[in-house]
């Protein structure tokens, strides 16, 4: 994707550094932070110097690369086992994340010596991002043929490129649809408490030239109550094998409302998401994340000096679960990277399991 007419990727790697843009920063400023070891990478992974579901899942199978690369030849196995549990622990409910450390583990102790082990992780960490990338691309050309001139769609958090290396999965379609001449409106959740939507959704969407309008998390009833809204797309950051969806807080509310309002409810996510281990939504953890977030809010002053404010009176207590989850039966479609699939547990294990049957069409 273009920043200013340049192309980036979410998340890459330099020699033994891990590069990302600092989603905190955005909208208002653009910079890339640099993380100099394993244990760097998963602390910004746990900060959300990166975050949504596909790029923590590149960002994590990087840090694994570091792990080997830092590790001493006389302790390398345990060294690298101890950096698994503590990338692991950066953020416990995106799938992606456990998919990478497994993947990279898996191909580390399978090699020969840690000569090979290290030029495997190396190898294998970059074709988990080209992979993840490829993936939104075909999530988007699956999706875009589900959109035509004129929809209105909702969006919820930001499930665009900057949660991918590239492209997305909610809004890759969207970016699909757009660059073949598709006239669409997007609705943009500002989404609460971190405004991931008002703060990375927008700012994707201003980059791609794609026309939008911000919306308070609370709007969507009213929207949706006098027909503003022709479907909704969302993300996923786990998907368990009967198709319960763990994505964003506030998720579960817009699933109530399009079906009690006959609206297209799509979850656009890769085969990484997927996570057959959990039977169901209640298999899911949900990450509990600082009050803080919740009491204060942050952004820009008119001078454009940056400031974080309290919202809540003094000593005032909040909860703050990160995701919410989203039941099958609630779910129109998945949208895949192999095409369409039916939230049902058949489908989704045929698809999990590279069956060719499993896309519907």
């Amino acid at each position: 994707m273009l920043v200013h007419g340049k192309p980036y990727r979410t998340v890459w790697m330099e020699g033994r550094e891990v590069k990302m843009i600092d989603q905190r920063q955005l909208p208002h400023v653009f910079t890339i932070a640099s993380c100099a070891s394993c244990r760097d990478t998963a602390q910004a992974i746990k900060d959300m110097v990166v975050r949504g579901a596909g790029a923590i899942g590149v960002a994590a199978g990087y840090a694994m690369t570091q792990a080997a690369l830092e590790a001493p030849d006389a302790t390398f196995h345990r060294s690298v086992a101890e950096a698994a549990e503590a990338v692991r622990a950066s953020r416990p409910t995106a799938h992606d994340l456990f998919y990478a450390v497994d993947r990279l583990l898996e191909a580390i102790t399978g090699a020969s010596d840690p000569t090979r082990a290290r030029q495997e992780a190396v190898r294998l960490a970059r074709q988990l991002s080209d992979d993840n990338a490829s993936a939104g691309e075909a999530i988007g050309r699956a999706g875009a043929r589900l959109l035509r001139s004129g929809m209105r769609v909702l969006t919820h958090c930001n499930a665009g490129w900057l949660a991918f290396a590239d492209w997305g999965s909610a809004l890759a379609p969207v970016y699909y649809a757009h660059r073949q001449g598709v006239a669409l409106f997007v609705y943009v959740d500002e989404t609460r408490p971190r405004s991931q939507g008002a703060k990375l959704t927008a700012w994707e969407l201003s980059q791609e030239g794609v026309p939008y309008t911000i919306v308070a998390d609370t709007a969507a009833g009213s929207l949706f109550q006098h027909r503003d809204i022709d479907g909704v797309l969302v993300g996923a950051d786990r998907i368990a094998a009967n198709g319960d969806v763990a994505n964003k807080i506030g998720t579960y509310p817009l699933a109530l409302l399009a079906k009690h309002h006959e609206v297209p409810f799509y979850v656009a996510a890769p085969r990484s998401t997927f996570d057959l281990a959990a039977a169901d939504g209640r298999a899911i953890t949900i990450e509990e994340r600082g009050e803080d977030e919740v009491l204060w809010v942050s952004g820009v002053t008119p001078e454009g000096t940056a400031a974080r404010v309290r919202v809540a009176p003094e000593g005032a207590s909040a909860r703050n679960p990160a995701f919410d989850v989203t039941p099958a039966g609630f779910v129109t479609r998945f949208i895949t990277e192999a095409g369409l699939v039916e939230p049902a547990p058949g489908a989704i294990a045929a698809f999990v399991r590279h069956q060719p049957t499993s896309a519907g069409r």
